[in-house]
């Protein structure tokens, strides 16, 4: 199971650090990716992290503002958010990604590469 939290309702500018905490069994973990949704618009890659290697993947509306990190022996993925932006306003979800690939540095964007979910925090900038 994955629990997100830490979401919130911050003014423009500011930060947010939500975190992911990985429970139960997992027979292997290769990556964990941050996800959120706006009203009105689709699902969308935000950050992952190679879970093995430490390697990250932004997509270029949060690079530079966003650093994703974990803490293996805590079983947890934060996602530093720094200058919000009204923009970034939306559901945000962390997932899985349980492939096996040998243990390479690869990062799926794609939602349908994890195979895990969080319910979802809920991320409110205002203007």
């Amino acid at each position: 199971q994955l629990q997100a939290s830490g979401g919130g309702f911050v003014q423009a500018g500011n930060s947010l650090r939500p975190s992911c905490t990985i429970s139960g069994r997992t027979a292997w973990k290769h990556a964990v990716g941050w996800f959120r949704q706006a009203p009105g618009k689709e699902r969308e890659f935000a950050a992952a992290i190679n879970w093995n290697k430490g390697g990250t993947d932004y997509a270029d509306s949060v690079k530079g503002r966003f650093a994703i990190s974990r803490e293996t022996g805590k079983n947890t993925v934060y996602l530093q958010m720094n200058y919000l932006e009204r923009e970034d306003t939306a559901v945000y979800y962390c997932a899985l990604d349980t492939s096996n690939y040998g243990g390479s540095e690869y990062i799926g964007r794609d939602s349908y590469e994890y195979a895990y979910w969080g319910q979802g925090t809920l991320v409110t900038v205002s203007s």
